[in-house]
């Protein structure tokens, strides 16, 4: 097995910023949870945050955010978890790319949103999205909601209880589907992490048909403990391979298609997913920062790290007590973006919600 651990950074400056982020228009919610008054990263990349981007009407509430993704307009869809009994709030809301409130769908998703991706198919744009918890289900979405069609666990793959796809219940476990992210192939496949569920990766293509499953629990190589984030890294000078998010072991794992180990990276904290953008990886850890590797896998900044204190905390109760958060501090970073300009969009796993943009100063 090849293992590598990614390369530190000196801790990053929090420069002081003479303006906070206004609200554009009346009634609206912001994620504020903060005021804007840092600068993260250094050198070459080097982020003004604002934590206050998305301005959520207020007929609406924030719920756990979980994931973030963007379409070729810069228009932003965000989906939370969401409140189960709150079954017509949306679980899916959609910003411009000035952070104001264009529409909101999805509430089949409430109690269990978790992953969202945008994918463009023969120059048509499409929403995939999956839920756990009681739901157990991904789908395929236009950006206005429309379903295309929607998959439960894919019982010929072997291994999951009965019932569990024609009757999904909140149980958890390695025999349970509970999916968590995507990934897309360049000939029209995707994989779908199960990442709560029976810790496989599963290959579909594209029109929802499953094909072959790889990887499960174990310490082996190839093998995960939560594998919750999935990418296809194709960057410039790089062999492609499927990179993942290897949790709980704090890793990530590179492996074939086919699911054969090729490489593991350790030194993150609780990494959840990835994307990517030119020569950068970009890497969202629940431990309270957002990391970006070069094309050689290096870290070359650590933005918003607050990782000790975060470790610290009894319970993770700060991500229930906004008083406590910090501008320029992140708390639990759960997903992250690029926009086609390199700014940086950061879900976070918090309980009233936070969504930051980052944007690129260097």
């Amino acid at each position: 097995m090849k293992q590598t651990t990614a390369a530190p950074v000196t801790r990053r400056r929090f420069l002081a910023a003479s303006c906070t982020a206004t609200l554009t228009a009346p009634h609206v919610i912001t994620a504020a949870k903060g005021s804007d008054s840092s600068v993260v990263g250094e050198g070459a990349h080097r982020f003004q945050v604002n934590h206050q981007w998305a301005q959520l009407p207020d007929r609406f509430q924030w719920q756990t955010t979980h994931n973030v993704a963007i379409d070729r307009n810069q228009n932003l869809y965000v989906i939370h978890e969401g409140d189960a009994t709150r079954k017509e709030h949306p679980a899916i809301f959609v910003f411009d790319e000035s952070g104001r409130y264009v529409r909101s769908f999805g509430k089949q998703f409430q109690g269990g949103g978790h992953g969202i991706e945008v994918r463009e198919e023969e120059g048509e744009e499409y929403l995939y999205v999956c839920a756990y918890q009681h739901l157990k289900t991904f789908a395929k979405l236009s950006l206005t909601g429309e379903v295309v069609w929607q998959k439960h666990a894919p019982i010929k793959a072997g291994g999951y209880a009965q019932g569990e796809a024609s009757n999904p219940q909140k149980v958890w476990g390695r025999d349970r589907f509970m999916p968590t992210n995507f990934a897309f192939l360049p000939d029209g496949d995707f994989l779908l992490a199960d990442g709560y569920g029976s810790w496989r990766i599963h290959r579909y293509d594209r029109d929802g048909n499953w094909k072959y499953t790889f990887g499960g629990p174990g310490e082996k190589p190839g093998q995960f403990n939560l594998p919750h984030g999935i990418w296809f890294d194709e960057r410039p000078g790089r062999e492609p391979l499927v990179v993942i998010a290897d949790r709980a072991h704090h890793t990530l794992q590179y492996v074939t298609l086919e699911g054969n180990h090729v490489e593991t990276l350790s030194g993150f904290g609780l990494p959840a997913n990835l994307d990517t953008h030119g020569e950068l990886l970009l890497v969202p850890e629940l431990y309270a920062r957002v990391s970006l590797l070069d094309k050689d896998n290096q870290v070359v900044a650590r933005l918003g790290d607050d990782v000790q204190r975060i470790r610290n905390d009894n319970k993770f109760a700060i991500r229930r007590d906004e008083k406590r958060w910090q501008a320029g501090r992140f708390i639990h970073p759960h997903d992250a973006c690029f926009d086609k300009a390199g700014n940086i969009f950061v879900a976070e796993w918090v309980a009233s919600g936070r969504i930051t943009r980052l944007e690129r100063l260097s």
